[in-house]
């Protein structure tokens, strides 16, 4: 029953590198550190929660093979992020910028927790301080009347 569980444990932890194909791997060390990390960078844009690094997808292994084609012909890392995100928008990046525009959707859920959490503050304060409004007594001619008509006279 161990083996089972090695073995699974041993597939499950290994399927990320079976996304690189061999075919795909430069010759130079250096080389191919550099991109995998860039490759770890990138978002594959079928999965669009996984590193082109770690994904199977035809599209990722076209990312790929760009990425090893840019670092060939001499790009900085930089450079070849920089080639990608215009190629394709800053969406290809795992981890999007926070400034300019992003900046908007960085913060903006944060912002609408913030407000909802006053607003909601608000509201239990604002009902808090809800006097009611005492209710007026029957007078002696009212009570009269009323119990002539529930019949308790």
């Amino acid at each position: 029953m161990k083996r089972i569980y090695i073995i699974l444990c041993a597939v499950l932890v290994a399927t990320g590198a079976f996304a690189v194909q061999p075919d795909e791997i430069l010759a130079d060390p250096a080389l191919e550190t550099r991109a995998r990390e860039i490759s770890k960078d990138l978002r594959c844009l079928v999965c669009q929660n996984e590193s082109i690094d770690d994904s199977n997808a035809s599209l990722a292994r076209d990312l790929r093979l760009i990425v090893r084609e840019r670092l060939v012909a001499g790009d900085s890392d930089q450079e070849v992020k920089d080639f990608i995100v215009d190629r394709y928008g800053e969406f290809a990046l795992l981890r999007p910028k926070t400034s300019g525009v992003n900046a908007i959707l960085w913060w903006s859920g944060p912002l609408a927790f913030l407000i909802a959490l006053i607003m909601g503050a608000l509201y239990i304060r604002s009902r808090s301080k809800v006097v009611e409004t005492p209710v007026d007594t029957l007078n002696d001619d009212e009570q009269k009347r009323l119990n002539a008509i529930l019949g308790k006279d």
